[in-house]
């Protein structure tokens, strides 16, 4: 079973570590994943490419930002 319906993607880890912190996780996980708008020319598709480092497709640009998903 790879995700439940309480706590999705965060559902891997079955029982351990509790209901918050597994909540809070995948919270996280999933603002991490979506498609991020570039500050500079302002589309949408900034990819994470580290903690910190993000780089826009469009225009080439690799800036730094929060670790998980943009500050805007």
């Amino acid at each position: 079973m790879s995700h439940t319906q309480k706590v999705k993607s965060s559902g891997r880890f079955g029982a351990r570590y509790g209901k918050l912190v597994r909540t809070l996780s995948s919270s996280i996980e999933s603002k991490q994943r979506k498609r991020q708008k570039c500050p500079h020319c302002k589309k949408s598709g900034v990819k994470r490419l580290a903690s910190g480092i993000w780089k826009c497709p469009k225009c080439e640009a690799k800036f730094a930002s929060a670790a998980y998903y943009l500050d805007q």
